[in-house]
């Protein structure tokens, strides 16, 4: 039997055409699964470019497997993702989806990358808890619920009604997240490559400020930011998604073709 949730499996859409040279590796969030990133990885494949679209470890299992995992093994399934892309293509574009999009440009400064996209991503935790009383909490209280209704914050029911993610929040993992928040914190000054950050309005999950904080320490000289309304922080499952993925594509295709 399966481990990995029915409809979460990761994904590969080789390309065709002239793009099929050019390979985006999409990257989902925080607690997420791939099916998250699914919808972005077919418009993208549609446009002739190769997909690959992860499982982070830990993810889309069970919780109990998220807290045996390390932010060093989320990045180690992002550099998987980008060695199985670097063997068949010849430019990889980065994008990834909230905690995706923190280990998207965490990546960008340690591998050769062509541009990067980072959508609903936080610049910090919510809360500021020190590491150590994080772990001590832990042991206590292993998750925290998200909320009472699970539907809140997305704007398409229909949309979360497929969507797959852990019900809980593994504390420990949130010590993981901390650490990664640090070492994004020093790979942004160093990221010379074009970006896009694209971020609802609407999105209540993280702080208001974290795009343009993000953009503020990028090193990048070519950085944009675009805002989208009417949707959550699920930003690639909701009502405007379609904006979302031809603003991807529009991106891929300016900074390949330059």
């Amino acid at each position: 039997m399966s481990q990995i949730i029915p409809t979460a499996e990761p994904f590969f859409f080789p390309g065709k055409g002239a793009n099929a040279k050019i390979g985006c590796l999409v990257t989902h969030g925080f607690t997420g699964a791939p099916k998250e990133m699914r919808w972005l990885g077919e418009y993208l494949n549609e446009q002739g470019y190769t997909v690959c679209g992860i499982r982070l470890n830990g993810h889309a299992t069970k919780p109990e497997d998220m807290i045996r995992s390390r932010y060093t093994d989320w990045l180690l399934s992002v550099e998987d993702g980008y060695n199985l892309l670097r063997s068949c293509t010849d430019q990889i574009f980065l994008l990834g989806l909230s905690m995706g999009g923190v280990l998207s440009l965490t990546m960008a400064s340690r591998v050769p990358v062509r541009g990067v996209m980072a959508m609903s991503t936080p610049f910090m935790m919510p809360t500021d808890m020190p590491m150590p009383v994080i772990k001590l909490l832990s042991i206590f209280v292993p998750y925290l619920s998200k909320s009472k209704n699970p539907d809140d914050g997305w704007f398409d029911k229909e949309a979360f009604r497929q969507h797959i993610s852990y019900p809980k929040n593994p504390v420990r993992s949130g010590a993981e997240l901390k650490l990664l928040f640090a070492e994004m914190h020093a790979a942004l000054p160093k990221i010379s490559v074009p970006v896009l950050l694209i971020h609802s309005r609407d999105d209540d999950y993280v702080i208001r400020d974290s795009m343009e904080r993000i953009h503020a320490a990028l090193g990048s000289t070519d950085k944009q930011m675009l805002w989208v309304e009417g949707c959550g922080h699920n930003i690639t499952e909701e009502p405007t998604r379609e904006m979302v993925f031809k603003a991807a594509a529009d991106f891929i295709k300016r900074v390949a073709s330059g």
